[in-house]
């Protein structure tokens, strides 16, 4: 399932002309950039794959050129390459029948013309235009219907036909005429062949009708398409654009976020969004950081906690030092992977690709062949036979099968990263669904990954236990080993000092306290000041066949009392384990701790198959060993430790990587915040992908089939092809919607 982009695959783009959602783009997933390179281009009439398509093969031949990025939502192109190469990429794309503008930055993820121009006018801009012609293109119809047969009636028919078409396709006609001389046959190029021979034939209301109504189509399917794209560029603007920043005499003014630099520090009232990321240095306060966790529960913030662009302050103010610029924010990344990821094909986009190059060729040949031989084999007119060609070649658009796929798998990632799931490829989206067996990391994945002062006991007798707890936490306080914090935070402090504070290395700690002497160690340390008997080993052995560390406190004579240190499981991880095998799906627990540590996590979370002691290598052969013996494999870890496993592994996610750069960089699939629920989402929403576009497939050629023998045998007309194509169109693209809304809901 890994997924590695080589020349090839753009190879492949290039040579499909399609009309719909997808695109390629030549930046690497692996790594996200703060900006992207080059320089940018407004494309106005840029609006779908085929133009993309056209582009591509444009600047195919320009030396220079390092890659490429298409943003079809934003009508934006932007190309990486050498200064001296841009002069004749432009006149490359020029001579196609494209105007590109330029375009500079204007502040974070905002572009304008250079001109001063914005986007392109969009559904509602065209909407007079298309009223208009859908009206001449019906008064066209009427008069051809009823106008008495003189030569006054055709020529004002004519004339009311023409301007229909001038005004819902001028720009469709001319593409299509650039595209049949540079030989492609691409949607743009069947129109224009079939509206002219409408047209020469006689039938000119059908041909007002068709390009009325297929102009009309393409405006709402550009509209619903754009909706899937930009499903996750509504985060951006929640990060606002200003922010209040401290000044070197301590006074605050309002600054542009796109002006802060890192260190700065800026404060939040309560209900205003974080502006940018960084760290609490005074206040405390709740957090909704549903914007990139997903998690709707707020969270608390405190001094020294990381908080994230676009979030919501809930409760109190608080003031943070800026960890990074807006436009390397987290959020900022999050959009960013989500838009790259948008951008590569996932394997039934790539088929459905292929499909639609050897089947749009296919269909002109079999149009050109009725109007040959349909005289001849099945005794039509030559009329007769030219019209069922025409209408052929409406049906024959590719549109509504090569929009089923990017349009489904946009909505799906988009869903996803809404939920906090950042899926970094269409492939990994479409693949999941194949996962038979988890490999999970224990710490920070199943477990907390902190560690807790789960029990404690006093184990001789003539020790008091508010005594034994009040050196206990002296002693621990005063470490800054984790275990020792664990106990520290698990006891009540108090106000006594240890005197002549000794850190024992690999063994624990030694003050005194009240004139006492007393250790605070490990197992070790205890059997090494010959203070073990047989009662402590059995006690010992029952909390570390639980998974426990031990610490145990020890006076100069005796011990006193033990005190067991865990790293929890989390409260979701039972659920999400009994999810994933609900799935079908078997999790095996991989991890550096000892065997029985491993076996009692794992046995708590509902585990049954765990291995302790394993190494990074170690890990890597038992992901092997899971594909080899159950079948496709996803890894967990933390994108640097299990490198190897998570390369080896046909899914690698990692878990927990808010504002983590390394952890986005390694694994396929990152869940924002840590839990391990989302993984189960994922397999889910993959599945429910497949279904849908496997259904959008169907329905679109289904549809396509049966105007197909009305076409030959029925009585189907030029406008009702073109009703049948674009309502099949707008029905995948709906159908591929209703993702974004099931992931919403769950």
């Amino acid at each position: 399932m890994k997924n590695t982009h080589t020349d090839q695959d753009y190879a492949d783009a290039r040579s499909n002309d399609c009309c719909g959602a997808c695109s390629i783009d030549t930046a690497p997933i692996s790594r996200v950039p703060t900006a992207t390179r080059g320089r940018s281009f407004r494309i106005a009439t840029m609006d779908c794959a085929a133009e993309e398509s056209e582009i591509r093969r444009a600047l195919d031949g320009v030396p220079g050129i390092r890659g490429l990025r298409f943003q079809l939502g934003q009508r934006m192109l932007t190309v990486d390459a050498d200064e001296p190469s841009i002069a004749p990429a432009l006149e490359a794309i020029r001579k196609v029948g494209f105007d590109p503008q330029p375009v500079v930055a204007a502040g974070a993820g905002q572009v304008h013309s250079e001109e001063g121009g914005h986007d392109h006018e969009g559904v509602r801009g065209q909407l007079p235009k298309l009223a208009a012609a859908l009206i001449m293109a019906i008064a066209a119809e009427l008069i051809g219907y009823f106008a008495p047969e003189t030569a006054i009636w055709r020529a004002a028919g004519l004339a009311v036909a023409a301007v229909a078409i001038w005004l819902a396709g001028f720009d469709v006609y001319k593409k299509g005429l650039t595209a049949l001389r540079h030989g492609r046959l691409n949607i743009n190029a069947l129109m224009t062949v079939a509206v002219t021979g409408a047209f020469a034939i006689g039938q000119w209301p059908e041909a007002a009708m068709v390009m009325a109504l297929y102009a009309i189509a393409e405006a709402i399917e550009a509209r619903a398409v754009d909706r899937a794209r930009n499903a996750i560029k509504g985060l951006l603007e929640m990060a606002p654009e200003q922010a209040s920043v401290r000044q070197v005499d301590g006074s605050w003014t309002t600054l542009p976020v796109a002006e802060i630099a890192v260190s700065a520090v800026l404060r939040v009232k309560p209900g205003e969004r974080v502006p940018m990321d960084g760290v609490v240095r005074s206040g405390q306060t709740s957090i909704n950081q549903a914007p990139v966790t997903g998690e709707s529960i707020p969270v608390d913030k405190t001094a020294g906690d990381t908080v994230f662009a676009g979030t919501i302050n809930e409760s109190g103010t608080f003031e943070f030092e800026v960890t990074a610029l807006a436009s390397e924010s987290t959020l900022a990344r999050i959009i960013h992977a989500v838009e790259v990821a948008q951008s590569t094909r996932a394997p039934t986009q790539g088929f459905v690709d292929r499909f639609a190059a050897v089947y749009t060729p296919a269909i002109f040949v079999l149009a050109l062949a009725v109007a040959l031989l349909g005289p001849w084999l099945l005794d039509w007119t030559w009329m007769q036979a030219i019209y069922k060609a025409l209408v052929l070649l409406v049906i024959a658009c590719p549109c509504a099968l090569v929009i089923s796929t990017p349009v489904t798998i946009v909505s799906g990632l988009a869903a996803a990263a809404r939920r906090g799931i950042l899926i970094k490829g269409g492939i990994y989206l479409e693949e999941a669904r194949k996962l038979k067996a988890i490999a999970l990391d224990k710490t920070g994945t199943i477990t907390e990954g902190k560690p807790r002062l789960v029990d404690w006991a006093v184990v001789d007798s003539q020790t008091e236990s508010a005594d034994a707890e009040h050196v206990a936490v002296v002693l621990a306080s005063h470490s800054d080993h984790p275990v020792s914090r664990a106990i520290a935070a698990g006891l009540k402090p108090n106000g006594v000092e240890a005197k002549n504070f000794t850190a024992l290395a690999g063994r624990g700690a030694q003050a005194e306290v009240s004139g006492v002497s007393y250790v605070l160690g490990n197992h070790r340390l205890i059997e090494e000041r010959g203070q073990c008997s047989p009662a402590l080993e059995e006690r010992l052995k029952q909390h570390e066949e639980a998974g426990r560390t031990v610490t145990l406190l020890a006076s100069p004579e005796r011990v006193i009392a033990l005190f067991a240190v865990a790293d929890t499981i989390k409260p979701s991880s039972r659920e999400a384990v009994a999810s994933l095998q609900a799935l079908g799906i078997t999790p095996v627990m991989l991890t550096g701790d000892n065997q029985a540590t491993a076996t009692a996590v794992a046995h708590e979370a509902g585990i049954e198959q765990a291995r302790g002691n394993l190494l990074p290598e170690d890990k890597l052969e038992a992901i092997r060993a899971l594909q080899r013996d159950l079948g496709p494999t996803a890894m967990t870890g933390d994108g640097i430790n299990d490198a190897p496993a998570l390369a080896q592994a046909d899914i690698g996610v990692a878990m927990g990587a808010a504002g983590t750069d390394t952890a986005m960089e390694a694994a396929d699939v990152v869940v924002m915040n840590d839990d391990l629920r989302r993984i189960a989402e994922t397999v889910k929403l993959s599945r429910s992908t497949h279904a849908v576009l496997w259904q959008n497939i169907t329905l679109a050629l289904g549809i396509k089939a049966v105007f197909l023998v009305l076409a030959l045998f029925g009585g189907a007309t030029m406008w009702m092809a073109v009703f049948a194509d674009m309502g099949a169109s707008l029905l995948v693209v709906l159908n591929g919607l209703r993702l974004l809304g099931a992931v919403q809901k769950a």
